[in-house]
């Protein structure tokens, strides 16, 4: 049995065995992506050690995470600059206070005391590790990108643009279709509204998908950075389940405490525009069976809505001209035969098309009230794989976009790219569509009261 196979399997029979969790979590932590042994690679490191573009992520006013892959036990950093000829970088090392994170598989920078609405370039780089024991460690080797990227921070100063992807299912073809019309466009940042993934069980295959995916552009991600409003599946899979492996949180310091484990919500300002990203979880609820116990959805919708509550009071958040909500799964529905999902115990009547949530009332009834108070103008969601619009009405003065789907080849669930940005003293929101390459339709939305 090799190395690997025997720590997994070893994970596994000490579960069964009854110990106790420090002894599980060692067993297990090189399976669960944490090496905790490594002879500095073959050939006294000869292969490429960094194996991946670095991809921006969960991007602030003062802050940003760097991820990238490697081969082997590593260390990362990012060296960062306020000029593009990288005189006098500032070098950040993978992890948070007192140790590093060493590991041989993703490399998490967190780079925080930015500036807001600046730009600055960066490299990546990292030190393989000989790692035998707490007192026989070593760097046997080094490795530094040669490309210099730049990104700009998110703020009240920065550019008023946004773009949204959704639903693509680990189809590649349609990720890469839409990398190509989002370099065109060109946008401040990126959201991802849920469903990138199928089911992922295994840290490598999340970085198939989002460090290094099976398309030309490798350093899709390296100039922009991307928000993640998660999905349904985006948490389904051994490796799913902590998705921030790959996918980073913010910092603990950047977040207070009684949010900290809500570090995919974002409300972040780009120029005009307040995003604010909430999680939907589940398309199922907590006690369906399939999910055996092991899902805790309902808890975490109730927290973000404390979440939400006060960060639409920020000022940099209640004085932007436009406010713009994402989440994965919808808040309205008009169709009677959709499933809701808040039918106890197991998702299922006979009245609903399905046994699942096509559209999620529990987030209208906690999120819905907040976002009429702070007149937002536009919630865009994901999830039914169909495009769709829903115009405000009496009582919900916002919008619903609804992207589409993940095939390019379906002229009825074609993917959709949608590109919103300030343009004359409005908000353009343009829907594109992935299978036909032409504009589906553009919304116009003025700038709301200011409180």
């Amino acid at each position: 049995m090799n190395r690997r196979k025997f720590i997994k399997n070893s994970a596994v029979l000490a579960a069964g065995a009854g110990l106790g969790l420090d002894q599980i979590e060692l067993a297990a932590a090189e399976y669960a992506g944490n090496g905790i042994e490594g002879d500095g690679g073959s050939a006294g490191g000869t292969s490429n050690l960094i194996t991946s573009a670095p991809m921006l992520q969960n991007y602030a006013c003062e802050s940003v995470g760097v991820a990238f892959s490697v081969s082997d036990l590593a260390n990362g950093y990012v060296l960062l600059a306020d000029n593009p000829g990288m005189e006098n970088p500032r070098k950040i090392k993978c992890g948070g206070y007192r140790v590093t994170d060493m590991n041989d598989r993703v490399m998490l920078v967190r780079v925080t005391g930015l500036e807001p609405a600046t730009r600055y370039w960066y490299r990546i780089g990292a030190d393989r590790i000989s790692y035998k024991g707490g007192y026989a460690m070593s760097i046997t080797g080094n490795e530094e990108s040669s490309e210099v990227y730049s990104f700009v921070t998110a703020g009240a100063g920065a550019g008023s643009s946004f773009c949204v992807v959704n639903d693509i299912h680990e189809d590649f073809r349609t990720l890469s279709a839409l990398v190509d019309r989002i370099e065109v466009l060109d946008p401040s940042c990126v959201i991802n509204n849920g469903d990138f993934s199928n089911t992922q069980e295994t840290i490598e295959s999340q970085i198939e998908l989002f460090l290094n995916p099976d398309i030309s552009r490798k350093d899709y991600a390296a100039r922009r950075a991307y928000l993640l409003c998660p999905g349904n599946h985006d948490s389904r899979g051994l490796a799913n389940r902590h998705l921030e492996r790959v996918w980073m949180f913010r910092q603990p310091e950047e977040r207070l405490p009684r949010d900290w484990d809500l570090g995919r919500n974002f409300a972040v300002r780009t120029g005009d525009i307040a995003l604010i990203g909430l999680d939907t979880a589940e398309d199922k609820l907590d006690t369906n069976p399939v999910f055996a116990g092991l899902f805790n959805s309902g808890e975490y919708r109730q927290a973000q809505t404390a979440w939400l509550s006060e960060v639409l009071k920020r000022p940099e958040i209640a004085k932007a001209p436009y406010l713009v909500a994402f989440c994965h799964i919808p808040l309205v529905c008009k169709d009677p035969l959709e499933n809701p999902g808040d039918i106890a115990p197991a998702d299922k009547a006979p009245q609903y098309y399905q046994d699942y949530a096509s559209w999620q009332r529990t987030c209208s009834k906690l999120w819905g009230p907040l976002l009429e108070k702070s007149k937002c103008q536009l919630l865009i969601s994901a999830h039914q794989h169909r495009y769709c619009y829903y115009a405000p009405e009496k009582g919900r003065s916002w919008a619903q976009i609804v992207g589409g789907g993940s095939s390019l080849l379906s002229e009825d669930e074609f993917p959709t790219l949608i590109d919103g940005r300030v343009q004359d003293g409005r908000l353009r929101v343009t829907v594109h569509n992935m299978h036909t390459g032409a504009v589906q339709e553009t919304f116009f939305f003025a700038p709301r009261r200011r409180r």
